[in-house]
This record gives C-alpha cells, structure tokens and sequence, in this order.
C-alpha cells in the first residue's frame, strides 16, 4: 500500500500543496496554523493521502480559498471532507470564543499619547480613541447578546437531550389536542344531521377555492411564514456554518451516516434539508406526486392558515377551511423538532419518521434549524438556484461550501437555469386559461384579468412563433418550414411581439398569485372524466375543453410527445432527471393537463440578460410536436454570487479531471482571482500492480483502432472489437464491463455480431447482459449480472463470469459500483465525443470562442469538445476500482488516447501507471502476466495460461 500511495501521490501531492496553500499565504491572507499531521480526529488510522487532502483542505478553509480537489472513489473522500472541514470548524469556533473572552475582559490600558498629536487623517488623539471605544463597546454589547442566546439555546438542547421525559409531554400534549379534534367533528357532525344541505349552494362553497384572490400590488411583499412575531428564538443570528451538497438523495444519506460514524458525530449540530417531495409528512399533499403541484398545495394551505378569518359566517365554511390547512404546520411542533434536529444528527428518513411522530412538519421544521446548524446537508440544486436558496432561508455570507460530487457542475448548473416547452403545452394551456376567464370572469378582479390576458397573449404568440394558431388542435397543424432555428433572448422578444410586456411583472404575478396551482384545481373539476362535467347549462360550455384536451392527448400519445408534467426546471429527482409524480395510470392524463407550471419557467428564463442566453425554436412535423427551449450559455453568472458571498468554496470529486473547464468556464468568468483558486489531487490507495491501465492502438488482425464516425461502422473494425472482446475474455475472470459511445452503436455491433456468429463464440465464455434504455430496467440487469459471475466462480467450469455491454453516458457510466468481480476489466470502445451537430453545442461552442481566449494553441471550442469526452471516459472507467483492495484492468481501445492533449486528461492515478501498446500481442501478454492475475485463485490463473491469442 505505501508503494501504491507515494509513486503516485507524493508528487501531485506536493506540488498542490505548495502552489496552492502557501501561495495563499504569501498573497496577503493570513493563515492560522492548521493541525499538525496525523491530528484531525478520525475513526481509524487514515491513509497518508487522507492526512494530506485534510491538510489542503484545512488550509484552503482558512485562507478563503476556492479549491478543486480530486480524491479517486475508494479513498476515503467523505471522511476526508467531514473531518478535515469539521477540525477547522472546531478550531475556528474556539479561536472565536477566546477573541469573545477577551474583549469581554475589557480593554487593554491605552498606551500614553503625545500631547496635541494627530492621527494621518488629522484628528486630534482624543477623538480618534473616542470612536474606537465606542465601536469596541458596541462590539461588546452585540457579543454580549450573541452570548446570552447561544447560552438560551445550548441550555434548551441540553434540556432535551438529557430529560427523556420533556420528549413525551409534547408527546402527550398532542395526543390529547388529537383526541379533542375528534370529539369536536363528532359533535358537529351530530348537530348537523338532519339539516337539509344546498347541493347547489355546497358545489359553489367548493368551488370558491379555485377564484384568484385578489392581486392588490405589483411590488414584493414580505411573508413571514408560520413565525410568531414575539419570538426571538428564530431571530438569532447565523453561526458560522459548512454547507454541504451532493448530487442525489442517496448520497446525502450516505454522507450523513458517514458523519454519525465519525468522531464529530455527537457533537455536531447537523441539519438535512430537501424538496417537498422527499420531507412532506401530509398524505393528502403528497398524493398529488409532482414537485410543483406539491408545492403549490403546501402554499397554499400556508395562506389559508394565515388569512383565515375568525368571523366566518357558518359551519361549512369552517369546515371547508379546516381542511385547507395543513394540520403538520403547528409553529409549537415545528419549533420541537427544530430542536431534536440539533440534538442528534438524523438523515431525511430519520427526519421524516420525527416529523410524524411528532405531528410537525419536516421541511419546514428542518429550515427552522439552519441558523443554529454547524453542518448543513442539502441537494446542490437547492444551493444553485438563487430564488430556491433564498426560500429556503440559507444565508451564505462568510460561509463555507462543500460541493461533492461535482465533476458535472457546469451541465448542473445550465440545466437548473434551462427549460423547454412543447406546442401541445403551449395550446394546452392557452385553452385551459380561457375557459377559466370565462367561467369566473365576473368574480375576477380586474388586476387579475389584466394579468390573465396578457398570459394568453404570450402564449398565442409563442404557437405563433412555432408556426401555428393557439386555437386549433396543435396535432393536426403542420408546419411549413421545419428545423432549428436560435434566437438571442432580445430577437425572440421582438420577433414574437411581446417586447412591451413587463415579463418580470408576469413571473411575480404567477408565483404571487398561485394561478397554476388554481388552474390545476379548475383541471381537476372539469378536464377529467365526463361524468366531472354536469349538464347545467355553464357546465355546457366546458364540453369543448373537455373534448379539446383529449384530442391533444390522442394526438400526442400517437406522436410520442405527450406534454411534459409540470414541473419547474430547477427540480432533479436522484439521477439528476425531472421529477415524474408517482400517481395512479388513471390520472396521468389529468397530471399532464395542466403545463401552465412548466410554461412560468420558460418565463422566468426570458428575463436573463440578452448575451447569457438562446432561444431555440425547434420546429418538427406538427406545432404540437415542436417546441422552445431556453439555453443558459454562461452558468458562470448563477456561481459568481456563491463564490463572491462565501468565505471559502470546495469543488470535490472522485474524478474532476479535466479541471480547465471549472477554471476557464465557471471560475475565471464568475470573476474568481486566480490566485485564489486552489487545485489538489491525490493518488490511490491501491497499490499500482492493483491497475493496469492499456491505450490499445492496434487489435488482433493489426487494423489501426481508430472509431471515428467515418471510420467506426465498417465491416472490419466492428470485426476488430469483437476479436479484442473474445481474446479478452477467454483470459479474464468474472466480469467484463463494456462502454460503448452510444445507444444506437451498441445495438449496431450488438447486431453484426449476431450475424457473423462473434456473439456465439464470446457467449461461450461470458454471458452477454445489455444496458437498458428504462431506467426501471437496470436494477435488475445488474442483479442478473451479479448472479451469474457469482454463479460461475463457485461451479467453474468453461463460463467464466459475464459481459455487461453499456453506454458512456448511460445508465451504468456513474453512480454504479463494479467492484471486485463485478469489473475486472473496464472496456472503451472508441472516444464518446458529444454530437457536434447539436444545434445547442454550436452555439455553446460560438459563444466560448467568442468570450473565451485560446489555450495553448486550441480553440475553446476545440478543448470544450475534449473535455466533454474526456470527462466521460474518466466517469465510466472510475467504475472499476472501488476500494483499496480491489483491482481491475482497463482498456482504451483508440489510437487517439496515446495524443498528449489527450492522455494527461486522464485521472492522474490511472495516467502514470497507463501504458501505450501499438500491437496487441505485447498488450495480452502484459495482460497474462500482470501482478493483478496473481491474486485471482488457481483456477482463474490455469484459465490464464490456457488462454490463446484469437487473431481469426
């Protein structure tokens, strides 16, 4: 092991270290010494790469830095993380508290003066000291009272901590609340038997709720949502903090259990903060399923709590608003579990079982308690997005921020702030917006129609813009002239005639408003089932909708672009996809009748600044199949607020190679001085005869291995791929993983090997397994896969494991662990380069050569189209190695690798142990003899040595 750490480490190590951590030094920001090595508590004896990326880390926290740091899955990352950013926090805590101490104590006794001197700015002695004391004394008296409540809050903590029975008094106490609730609606219900009910006037009190409050200001209010006005408890200020963000839910939760492991797991006031979605403990709200109809449902039973009246006239009524509010927002419980958050650190499963226990609210229970928080947890969209942040009360100012797993940040970033609607979305809501200025245009308030007209009117242009008319069936309009066309976002402005229109007055209008949410509400009553629809005469009037919505949904279904759920852009459920409501097939139809929520952010989009942005019009067969996209070009302007406002920001990840893109794209343009950017990458932990890492130039039969999209689909080199994969398996245990640049690639080999007989004779060694295309489908490839290499290592014999065929960029490229012998070996089959043709990357490409200087020699363009492959290529060959025993092959079956530009984009562990093999004999020798086949058992190695070279 100590091998494998310094060939590899010591020297990248090193030279991190030193132009990065002390050149900060040097430029003028004074760091406090850090721990000495080997003195950040940890759970066991760390690695030396461990105590070195805590160090970096350590000194990048102190100096304020910006830093990007790389440490290879397997090597202990989070730990790392945890314990290294947690000591600084400790340290910086206790340096903070000493500083209180002493100012506290009083002033120190004033060095004697000369007698009528002046300061530089030409003030006499007495008034310069004057106004110092003063300001020390305010200083003072503000840490006084910061003192007086951290003193109130550690003592209600230790209370709870401690006192077991104060834990079930809230308990009981809301027990007996449950009970009188009960007692109560019986009573009403007994009271009003017997009294004949107004069917009538019952459907107009239901529906009372769908009618737009109304709209009295254009300006921005504040809502103080659920707080008592006489309590301070929230009021206090916030300490100084760590943020931390990952990708997925899953990898929050292992992050959190990581910390309840470590040695700061006791002490450390952690707080996990999530969607709606994944914390909403209300069973009526979560039905609903997508994340926009969830939010919306939770405001507004927000504002029916804060509005309700006390002099409301009958008891239907009070009823009717009963059920409108939400009974888990009780600011006494919220405040409860506030504080049982801060006690003990709990994931978001853990938070959602206290929230029903508790009969509190998670989401907001868990907001409650970031002021207080030493560590927060979050999903990096939350912290990305600006106004999500905002809401969410997360304050970054001198903060710290952790963002992990972070190797696609910038397409993070561009897709939170992209969006896309469809013509069929755009008529869609256009007739649904009509109906219900019709249907309620008398109780409307004259603000709201204003509003409500000038958002049909933005519609009616946008179809327009498509190529068709909003009031006819967007499925059966064909378009004229077809393609792509881009537009800066002030040309589509202008062209769709919508420039006098206050597009930031809308966006405030429809979030102030709740009007998608109402717009739903309406969909819900009248665009469902015809039996929703009743036949009095004004219920006649819908009939059209009703039969319009669902000649859009045949002709959609029959075109494969049914309307995309509602859904904000920014919402990522945990493969980073939209969100997709899990609802009953019955009502996906309904789900995907209201798009007016989808189409509020693509309004939200247009108010970016002219030169940050595109817009795409992509017109296909018919308007409801063509659509509008926002592009965000420069995701730099959505970072320059994080990195400007936080004391100190970590990029990290297990492959962040290469790293020009973070520098160039999101740093250098969010106005980050270079010197304050810090670059650290460590080695592996395994040692280096655990990897052998192979660039093949040439296969079996000498044919040159060059996939190129000329090149790659003939006869001969598919034939080529197959000889390598046959020879490769006959020598290779358990299982072979295989990444392909594409779907469609795949299935093309896939497919002439069926023909010319390949795929029989590899079936012989290893059974073939392919990535699906569903999601819903890998699990249980991946289970089969690990059946059979399991099945075939204890009954031996001819089959040797399996081969699992997969896509760079797939399903199985990230966040899939092909440890052991899951991967041991990891094929490439030529370079994944994005598709150049992609109107979106022209323009990314024009905008970077545009902004951005040339880099050694290259274009931007030219090094973004490097990069894109090349940080795939590092994802899905990062698979194999998980731990610090494993070890695996792999096999970059391209000529192209062996270019310089190329190879150092590699991940430094696998690049200084990756050898270059023009011919393939030498590779499969190197292959027979390497020191990872010594650890496979004695039958593996006779399989070895019996296996032959397959040149046929």
């Amino acid at each position: 092991m100590e091998s494998g750490m310094e060939s590899g480490m010591e020297s990248g190590m090193e030279s991190g270290m030193e132009s990065g951590v002390e050149s900060g030094v040097e430029s003028g920001v004074e760091a406090a010494p850090g721990p000495a090595c080997g003195r950040f508590p940890f759970p066991y004896t760390p690695y030396r790469i461990q105590e070195q990326f805590m160090e970096a880390l350590y000194g990048a926290l102190e100096a304020g830095r910006v830093g990007i740091f790389e440490s290879p899955t397997g090597t202990g990352k989070s730990l790392s993380l945890i314990c290294g950013a947690l000591s600084w926090l400790r340290d910086w805590e206790e340096r903070k508290r000493q500083e209180e101490a002493r100012l506290l104590q009083g002033p120190s006794p004033a060095e004697p003066g000369h007698a009528g001197s002046t300061d530089t700015a030409g003030e006499p002695d007495w008034v310069t000291a004057f106004v110092q004391r003063k300001e020390e004394r305010d200083k003072v008296d503000r840490l006084k009272e910061e003192q007086i409540r951290r003193k109130k809050r550690e003592d209600r903590l230790e209370k709870i901590r401690n006192n077991v029975q104060l834990k079930y008094a809230a308990k009981r106490k809301r027990s007996e609340e449950d009970e009188t609730k009960r007692l109560l609606q019986l009573s009403r219900e007994a009271l009003s038997q017997g009294a004949g009910a107004d069917v009538l006037d019952q459907l107009d009190h239901n529906e009372e709720e769908l009618i737009l409050a109304e709209y009295e200001s254009d300006e921005e209010k504040k809502v103080v949502s659920g707080l008592e006005e006489d309590d301070d408890d929230l009021e206090e200020e916030h300490v100084t903090k760590i943020y931390y963000c990952s990708r997925t839910h899953s990898q929050l939760s292992q992050f959190v259990h990581e910390v309840q492991k470590s040695p700061f797991g006791k002490d450390t006031r952690l707080v996990s903060l999530g969607s709606r979605q994944n914390l909403c403990v209300n069973e009526e709200v979560r039905r609903l399923g997508a994340l926009q109809l969830i939010n919306d449902r939770c405001m507004e039973m927000q504002k029916n709590k804060h509005e309700k009246k006390s002099d409301e006239e009958n008891e239907g009524k009070k009823r009717r608003m009963s059920r409108a509010v939400c009974p888990f927002y009780s600011y006494e419980q919220m405040q409860f579990l506030r504080d049982e958050v801060l006690v003990e650190v709990k994931d978001i499963e853990q938070l959602v079982s206290l929230g029903r226990e508790t009969k509190a609210c998670p989401y907001y229970g868990s907001r409650y308690a970031i002021p207080a928080a030493q560590l927060v947890v979050l999903p990096y969209q939350m912290l990305l997005h600006e106004p999500t942040r905002s809401a969410a009360g997360i304050k970054l100012k001198d903060q710290v921020v952790i963002i992990d797993e972070a190797h696609n940040l910038i397409d993070t970033i561009t897709c939170i702030h992209s969006v896309e609607v469809s013509g069929s979305q755009l008529c869609c809501a256009h007739s649904q917006l009509s109906q219900y200025m019709e249907r309620y245009r008398k109780r409307l308030k004259a603000k709201n129609l204003m509003y409500i007209k000038q958002i049909l009117y933005l519609l009616e242009r946008f179809v327009a813009m498509l190529g068709g008319n909003v009031n006819q069936n967007p499925a059966c309009q064909t378009v004229s002239q077809t393609g792509t066309v881009l537009k800066s976002i002030n040309d589509f402005l202008f062209q769709s005639q919508i420039d006098n229109i206050n597009l930031f007055k809308v966006q405030r209008y429809c979030e102030k408003s709740l009007i998608s949410r109402k717009l739903f509400g309406f969909m819900e009553r009248y665009g469902g089932s015809a039996t929703a629809v009743k036949n009095n005469k004004e219920n006649q009037k819908l009939a059209g909708l009703q039969n319009f919505l669902l000649t859009l949904q045949q002709g959609s279904d029959k075109e494969e672009v049914q309307p995309k759920l509602p859904a904000s852009p920014f919402l990522f459920g945990p493969a980073g996809t939209p969100q997709s409501p899990p609802v009953e097939a019955e009502n996906d139809q309904l789900r995907a009748a209201s798009p007016l929520m989808q189409i509020e952010g693509f309004l939200s989009a247009l108010t970016n600044a002219n030169q940050d942005g595109r817009v795409i019009l992509n017109r296909q067969g018919t308007v409801g199949q063509s659509s509008l996209k926002f592009l965000l070009l420069n995701p730099a302007v959505h970072f320059a607020k994080v990195v400007e406002e936080c004391r100190a920001v970590i990029i990290a990840g297990g492959t962040m190679q290469p790293v020009a893109d973070f520098r160039e794209q999101l740093l250098s343009c969010a106005g980050v001085d270079p010197a304050r950017v810090l670059e650290f990458s460590c080695g592996h932990v395994i040692p280096p005869e655990n990897i052998l890492p192979i660039i093949l130039c040439n296969g079996p039969s000498n044919q040159q291995l060059e996939f190129t999209y000329q090149t790659r689909d003939l006869p001969q080199m598919m034939d080529e791929t197959g000889r390598i994969l046959c020879n490769l398996c006959n020598v290779i245990p358990g299982g072979v993983v295989c990444f392909f640049p594409s779907y469609e690639y795949e299935k093309q080999v896939y497919a002439h090997w069926e023909k010319t007989g390949l795929l029989t004779r590899l079936a012989t060694k290893k059974k073939i397994f392919q990535e699906p295309k569903k999601a819903n489908q890998v699990e249980q490839v991946l289970v089969e896969y690990a059946k059979c290499i399991k099945r075939c290592s204890q009954a031996g014999g001819q089959m040797t494991g399996a081969l699992l065929l997969s896509v760079v960029g797939g399903k199985m490229s990230e966040g899939i662990n092909f440890s052991d012998d899951l991967g041991r070996c990891v094929i490439m089959v030529g370079m994944p380069y994005p598709n150049i043709k992609s109107p979106e990357l022209q323009e990314k490409m024009a905008w970077l050569d545009k902004t951005m200087p040339r880099a050694a020699g290259q274009a931007p363009s030219r090094v973004l189209i490097e990069n894109l492959c090349m940080k795939a290529v590092n994802q899905s060959i990062g698979r194999a190695i998980r731990h610090q025993k494993d070890f695996a092959s792999i096999l970059l079956l391209d000529h192209r690798y062996a270019r310089p530009a190329i190879f150092n984009k590699l991940p430094q562990w696998i690049r200084e142990r990756t050898q270059v093999k023009p011919a393939f004999g030498s590779a499969f020798a190197e292959l027979r003899k390497s020191k990872v086949r010594d650890k496979v058992s004695g039958f593996v190695c006779s399989q070895f040595h019996r296996g032959k070279l397959d040149a046929l």
